[in-house]
């Protein structure tokens, strides 16, 4: 039986991102609350749980505005799109309120 190459990583050797399966990098979250001195002590799983919060709100807002891009007829998320999306949910208005998305254009590419 031939030996395996390369290191095989322990679970101790992982980031957190990768230990909770997030693409939203925990150490980050945690460094802007720290850094945002919204509270004296910071529990270590607060930024993990945080940071699912903030990848699951995006998720939702972009399939949202994929289905409104779809019901449209364009082929890309637009600024437009997102605010619609955001607009048209009855959950997502309320949370977001009155949050400004900036409708502005693109420079020349």
């Amino acid at each position: 039986m031939p030996k395996k190459r390369g290191r095989q990583r322990s679970s101790r050797h992982r980031s957190r991102t990768a230990r909770a399966e997030l693409s939203f990098s925990v150490s980050h979250v945690e460094y802007l609350l720290r850094k945002g001195h919204y509270a004296q002590r910071l529990s270590s799983s607060a930024p993990v749980f945080l940071a699912a919060i903030i990848q699951d709100l995006t998720s939702k807002v972009l399939e949202l505005a994929g289905n409104e891009a779809q019901n449209t007829g364009q082929r890309y998320i637009t600024p437009e799109l997102v605010d619609m999306a955001i607009h048209n949910n009855a959950l997502l208005s309320g949370f977001f309120g009155m949050t400004t998305i900036s409708l502005e254009a693109p420079g020349p590419r």
